[in-house]
């Protein structure tokens, strides 16, 4: 298995330890994205996807951040659940989405990230820099997408631009999820 593709995005944060996203490609048909460069005391390192871990809502079932002091749902007072710990006593907030199994892989990814990153900052001081297309998927852009029926967001994908969905029936006459009834005259 080869890395047949790496995107960088540089951050513009001076100070922060965050200094760059990016995504990979395995054997030009396998994409993983939002591994993270960051600065540590020993150098840059490559730091895996990874999501907050959550726990449920006692009173509605609810996922929660672990660290959330009120139901984000029905806004009771939360309990915190007793949280994981690592090998070294840190808490485990967050849980990595991918990963390599052995050394050898992460040493592989680690070394040709950090290698592109470092030819992507060299870039980036050259006059005229442009950055590169790096394909991202922001918070505020997939809660706007869920809020929005499928059809129009793949629609908006396709064509640029949004369409109104009109309303629809599937085949065996039962009105689709976002079918929109006409008030009944009586």
């Amino acid at each position: 298995m080869q890395i047949t593709e790496v995107r960088i995005k540089l951050m513009d944060e001076p100070g922060e330890r965050l200094k760059a996203f990016c995504s990979i490609t395995f054997d030009d048909c396998f994409v993983v994205r939002d591994l993270k460069i960051i600065e540590g005391a020993n150098g840059p390192f490559v730091a895996m996807p990874s999501r907050k871990l959550t726990a449920r809502c006692p009173n509605c079932r609810t996922k929660n951040h672990l660290r959330a002091q009120y139901c984000n749902q029905c806004g009771i007072r939360l309990k915190e659940p007793p949280i994981a710990r690592d090998e070294e006593g840190r808490a485990k907030l967050y849980a990595d989405i991918a990963h390599p199994i052995n050394s050898q892989a992460r040493e592989m990814i680690q070394s040709r990230v950090i290698k592109a990153y470092e030819e992507e900052k060299a870039r980036s001081k050259m006059p005229g820099y442009v950055p590169p297309v790096y394909d991202e998927y922001d918070e505020e852009q997939t809660a706007q997408a869920a809020e929005r029926p499928y059809d129009v967001v793949r629609r908006k994908a396709h064509s640029g631009k949004e369409e109104i969905k009109q309303p629809h029936q599937s085949r065996e006459g039962v009105p689709q999820k976002d079918q929109v009834n006409p008030p009944s005259g009586g």
